[in-house]
């Protein structure tokens, strides 16, 4: 549509303004009639493969009710407690006397008896032994240094085993204290780990919940799928074939008059049209569901118009896009589905508005 073209009419005429585009239009109509609405085999088959999974995870609901019903009740954390309990009080039993002090007194002290018979025994019978041999046996000296030998060996002993004795008391405390510390540490722990338990529980009500709900859900998303499909479709198609269908109308009268006109202006004033066409609903134009976009020329505004196809559909489409309309006329692009459409009729009333402006001109011109 580039050079300059003239037209000049002296009876009465029809003018069709799309006929320039009446070919590529037709061509699309053709490919608009041959594609199929209806699901296709893969499809099909998807969604039987969703239909008979729908059940899937609801056989592992009387497991995960069990495991739910077991973690509620603390999941088996304390059933060692008694053991413990029975472990402390054997332990403290058998240390008790020591740790106590009823022990601490040597003549208390198993054995201790015999040691100290055993070491009079060797007293006596080494000082008796000495003062014999020397013929002084009984003796008032032979007396005193046997009293005072018996006298110094069983103190060491007494003193010996009576600080041993402190020894053991103060070891038996010790480790009463230390295994109380480690009792109280393992039940705490038990305890914490059936409030942990129990706090699992809920989380496997929830998964036990999912898992009943799960049928359910999964044939609700079958069945939206099943509509769905078709139904975008059939949009798309109703998105192209809706403006078209205005497509090819006439005008008549009877005029005197000569138009001069540029390529530039016959498209514009064709793009124009397509604006007024398209302006009774949104249209799908967003750039990033094109593919093989290519600018083939402007609107009367600026506002570039390209050819593409929708990316995996390779039928071609003529029309605008959004990103670029938006920056112009923000108020005709609205978001569906986070996809961007254009309302054709508010993008393009700057254009119309400019190019029927300078229709204005050129006939007030002549």
């Amino acid at each position: 549509m580039g050079g300059t073209s003239s037209q000049q009419s002296t009876t009465s005429s029809q003018t069709s303004p799309w006929a320039p585009a009446q070919g590529t239009l037709t061509g699309i109509l053709g490919q608009l009639g041959g594609i199929n609405t209806n699901l296709t085999g893969t499809q099909s088959g998807a969604l039987q493969g969703l239909e008979s999974n729908a059940g899937f995870l609801n056989q592992f609901t009387p497991q995960a009710t069990s495991l739910t019903n077991n973690l509620l009740s603390g999941g088996g954390a304390s059933d060692q407690a008694g053991t413990i309990n029975n472990a402390y009080s054997q332990y403290q039993s058998q240390l008790n006397p020591y740790a106590s002090g009823a022990n601490l007194n040597p003549y208390n002290t198993p054995g201790f008896s015999d040691a100290l018979n055993a070491l009079n025994s060797d007293i006596s019978n080494q000082v008796n032994g000495q003062f014999a041999a020397a013929g002084r046996d009984l003796s008032g000296a032979n007396m005193q240094t046997l009293s005072r030998g018996l006298s110094q060996g069983e103190g060491q002993l007494l003193a010996n085993q009576y600080n041993q004795n402190v020894a053991n008391q103060l070891g038996a405390a010790n480790s009463l204290y230390g295994a109380g510390n480690t009792t109280s540490g393992l039940l705490s722990a038990l305890n914490q780990q059936g409030l942990a338990n129990q706090q699992a529980g809920l989380g496997t009500a929830t998964t036990a919940q999912g898992f009943s709900n799960d049928p359910y859900n999964q044939l609700l998303n079958a069945e939206a799928q099943k509509q769905g499909i078709p139904l975008s479709l059939l949009q798309q198609i109703a998105g192209i074939a809706t403006p078209i269908a205005g497509l090819g109308s006439q005008s008549t009268g009877t005029s005197n008059t000569q138009n001069t006109m540029s390529g530039a202006q016959q498209f514009g004033t064709i793009a124009g049209g397509l604006g007024s066409l398209f302006g009774t609903a949104a249209k799908m134009s967003d750039a990033r569901v094109k593919e093989n976009k290519a600018e083939i020329g402007r609107l009367h505004d600026g506002t570039p118009v390209y050819s593409y196809n929708f990316i995996g559909d390779p039928t071609p489409q003529i029309g605008l896009m959004a990103q670029d309309v938006e920056r112009r006329c923000p108020d005709a692009v609205i978001e569906i589905g986070g996809i961007k459409h254009v309302h054709y009729g508010r993008a393009t009333e700057t254009a119309r508005r400019i190019g029927a402006q300078m229709g204005s001109q050129q006939g007030r011109a002549i």
